[in-house]
């Protein structure tokens, strides 16, 4: 029975950056073995299991053969018999193909060393293909490693662009669709992520619509360079740099098409309802308007970050978000029990209340005109 640590683990230590995860491989084992030394079992499609102390996950070493359609239509073969190259063979980059024994020794037989030093995502072997989850992987890996002038290799390129044309991309779940797409939108240079899958005409099937031939993410960029990788943040972004290429209800589609998180889903609304707003005729009216349908007052947290988007994405003159802030911020002030002691009752509090709001909002407007002059 050996130990080895690899995947991800073995390549960050490589490269020099911190390693958060560690999995290992035994070769040699069966699972009953590992359960006589104590490992819990927690693998249902393979035999995987947590080490009893440190609760790192270790796999036995199998082979995969492809058996169906999609990310799960895969046949695993798991026994002593299986050798750490066989297991290695199967994994999708040779970056990722390194192991490390427990002496320290590094096993790489697909040459992810040299493809480490020389910035190259170059899969493993063509079987590669079988698993149309890698097209969305390398992509993230892209993204991921932009930073360190990582490159996908050609030939691996011209993989990912047939697998897209084959049709197996939309034998993925949405779920599993929209977990990459979630993983990618909170990491580094998520910019890439897209421009990776819409370059190799995979996107166009993943959101199942006609997409324009050239897309940019300008908003994107910008936002994950300077602000920390909030998800309902980094995909009201996403959407807002969509909304600049294609029609709304197309926007709505891609809610639905990955089945979205409402959190995220609302966010994003929020930021384009504002946005439009903000853009149009700017007066005490819109303001209260915008302020309403953001429902500003009951979710001032979700209400807080739009701004934080929209402050970021710099398409607004910055006069406006401030106005709006303090509007906001005014119009909270408001003594609506003073309103309902002045012996108002039902629908009569609302319109008070909201011409109390409005002219706060206009009196806030004079008072920033008189002082530009």
């Amino acid at each position: 029975m050996e130990v080895y640590l690899v995947g991800g683990a073995v390549r960050d230590e490589l490269l020099g950056l911190d390693v958060h995860e560690r999995d290992y491989v035994v070769v040699g084992a069966t699972p009953q073995q590992m359960l006589d030394l104590g490992y819990q079992p927690v693998g249902k499609d393979f035999p995987v299991f947590l080490h009893p102390e440190s609760r790192a996950e270790y796999a036995l070493a199998r082979t995969e053969r492809k058996s169906g359609r999609g990310y799960k239509g895969f046949d695993c073969y798991a026994a002593p018999d299986v050798t750490l190259e066989q297991d290695l063979q199967r994994r999708d980059l040779t970056v990722n193909a390194i192991a490390k024994d427990q002496q320290g020794k590094l096993i790489d037989p697909y040459q992810g060393q040299q493809d480490l030093k020389n910035r190259v995502l170059r899969h493993v072997s063509p079987a590669f293909s079988e698993d149309p989850l890698r097209v969305l992987r390398v992509a993230r890996f892209a993204a991921r490693f932009h930073q360190l002038g990582f490159q996908i290799a050609p030939e691996t390129e011209q993989l990912m662009r047939d697998m897209a044309q084959s049709g197996e991309l939309e034998a993925l779940t949405k779920e599993r669709v929209w977990q990459e797409f979630a993983r990618s939108l909170t990491g580094p240079s998520t910019h890439i992520f897209f421009t990776v899958l819409h370059r190799l005409q995979a996107l166009k099937p993943l959101l199942a619509m006609k997409l324009p031939d050239h897309l940019i993410w300008p908003g994107l960029k910008k936002f994950t360079q300077q602000s920390g990788s909030v998800l309902e943040e980094a995909y009201a972004v996403w959407i807002w740099d969509l909304y600049q290429q294609l029609p709304s209800p197309e926007v709505q589609h891609v809610h639905e098409q990955l089945k979205v998180p409402n959190n995220c889903r609302d966010l994003a609304d929020m930021v384009l309802s504002i946005s439009g707003h903000l853009h149009a005729a700017f007066n005490a009216k819109t303001l209260l308007e915008v302020l309403q349908k953001s429902d500003a007052w009951r979710r001032s947290e979700r209400f807080a970050q739009a701004w934080l988007v929209i402050d970021a994405l710099d398409t607004l003159p910055a006069e406006r978000l401030q106005l709006l802030k303090q509007a906001f911020k005014a119009c909270l002030a408001i003594d609506v029990q003073s309103i309902i002691e002045a012996g108002y009752k039902g629908p009569e509090i609302t319109k008070v209340l909201n011409q109390k709001r409005l002219d706060t909002i206009a009196d806030l407007l004079t008072d920033y005109k008189l002082s530009m002059h």
